[in-house]
């Protein structure tokens, strides 16, 4: 319970915040960017920093990383609350994100040693999945009614209990373990990767440069995840390994991994901003409204686990990003409603569609991950997938934050939402495409 609490808070760190953007932006003189940037420069330092927490944890310990990390997240929280500024914000955000990486790595990293018997492992890990859902499906609401209540400062001081609650009960009842000739720490490796992902977050956010400057900063980028690319091929112990995705059925997953930031987590975290504008909504409104969003990620996966198996991964996925889409759209339709009553009915159909369809797809990432990847390769493929989840995440908001003029204007957000609902679409050929047809272990084969 005290790894998974872990996890739950860098998630929630991240969902919690999006309810209280229009809050924050207005406290803090955000513009639509700097509103982006408040969610991706965590996600991106998290992005950066798993690349190195991994290999540190086994050097040094992995409870000594988690602890490490949570006193990290703990003063970065702080300094959060305290902030009052954008930039005093956005620093204390890439720090919070470091200390979140090397929290959930040193708690992946505890379960696994904790749990040698496989059975017991798969069991630990479905409980830090069913934690982490909640986190991600609660997040907003709670963050909601915490920014509706006490103002928003107070969703970064809730972390403080809770990281005072691990760093007394850690030491307590779990055990150090290390492995000194665990991976090596590749810092052109980490310092590559966070170059690109910055220079593309940057390039799409930034609206005052010149479009030679934003276009200069996406070649810059290009280049930087290319060298990486490469530096990690020619590794003889990569960080990183991209031969994981080097099969068109693994190419055909990652695109589905990326397409789910987009069609998905990216609009939930302009959603607020959409209701706000949209239904002039409360942001304690906004949080209980997103439920229709959210809750589908507790309630719908189980259902999701009986359709793979019978209809195979290719009509799964097909099935699942199509919900995706159909929501997307109906999202795209409520922007451009001029009718409240029919903006509203389309903004509840549009939630609820997305989350479904997301509730169905996300937890089976994971299984076809492992079910396509060689078996040698299937700590190596986890790994992958969390770090394209966190880079996708982060290029999604960024992407649709490029595309949105004004958050003042209900209208405006039936560009982004187009854009969503594209990617969605572009998954279901992927799918049809590049994924097998049988959801079994030998699907690849």
């Amino acid at each position: 319970m005290a790894l998974g609490l872990g996890t739950f808070l860098t998630l929630f760190d991240v969902t919690a915040v999006v309810v209280a953007m229009p809050g924050i932006a207005k406290d803090l003189g955000f513009a639509v960017a700097g509103a982006g940037w408040v969610i991706d420069a965590y996600s991106l330092a998290f992005t950066g920093a798993l690349l190195a927490s991994g290999a540190l944890a086994d050097r040094f310990g992995r409870r000594r990383a988690m602890l490490a990390g949570n006193a990290v997240l703990l003063m970065a929280s702080i300094a959060c609350g305290l902030a009052t500024s954008g930039p005093q914000l956005l620093t204390a955000r890439v720090v919070q994100g470091v200390g979140a990486a090397f929290m959930v790595t040193g708690a992946l990293a505890l379960v696994a040693g904790a749990f040698p018997n496989h059975g017991q492992r798969a069991r630990a890990f479905g409980i830090i999945g069913v934690i982490s859902g909640v986190a991600m499906a609660l997040g907003p609401t709670l963050g909601g009614l915490l920014a509706s209540w006490f103002g928003w400062r107070w969703i970064f001081y809730a972390n403080i209990p809770f990281c005072l609650a691990l760093a007394l009960a850690v030491p307590r009842v779990v055990a150090e373990t290390k492995d000194p000739a665990g991976r090596p720490l590749d810092p052109l490796g980490v310092a590559l990767l966070t170059i690109s992902l910055g220079l593309a977050i940057d390039a799409l956010l930034r609206r005052d440069a010149s479009l030679a400057v934003r276009a200069g900063c996406l070649v810059a980028s290009a280049a930087a995840a290319l060298v990486f690319v490469l530096q990690q091929w020619r590794s003889l112990r990569p960080v990183l390994d991209p031969r994981v995705f080097a099969t068109s059925a693994m190419a055909g997953v990652g695109a589905l991994l990326t397409a789910i930031q987009f069609g998905y987590w990216a609009v939930l975290v302009y959603l607020p901003l959409f209701l706000s504008a949209g239904l002039l909504v409360s942001i304690e409104v906004a949080g209980v409204a997103l439920l229709a969003a959210t809750l589908p990620m507790l309630l719908v996966p189980l259902l999701g686990g009986r359709v793979v198996t019978r209809w195979g991964w290719r009509r799964f996925f097909i099935a699942a990003f199509g919900i995706v889409a159909m929501g997307d759209l109906f999202l795209v339709f409520a922007a451009l409603s001029a009718s409240p009553a029919m903006r509203l009915a389309a903004t509840i159909a549009g939630m609820l569609a997305i989350g479904i369809g997301a509730a169905l797809a996300n937890p089976q990432m994971g299984n076809v991950v492992l079910a396509l990847a060689p078996p040698t390769q299937a700590g190596m493929a986890s790994a992958v997938t969390m770090i394209v989840r966190q880079a996708g995440f982060a290029i999604s908001i960024a992407a649709l934050g490029a595309t949105l003029g004004t958050t003042d204007v209900a209208a405006a957000f039936a560009t982004p939402f187009t854009l969503a609902a594209f990617v969605a679409l572009v998954a279901m050929v992927a799918a049809l495409v590049l994924l097998p047809a049988k959801s079994s272990q030998n699907a690849s084969n």
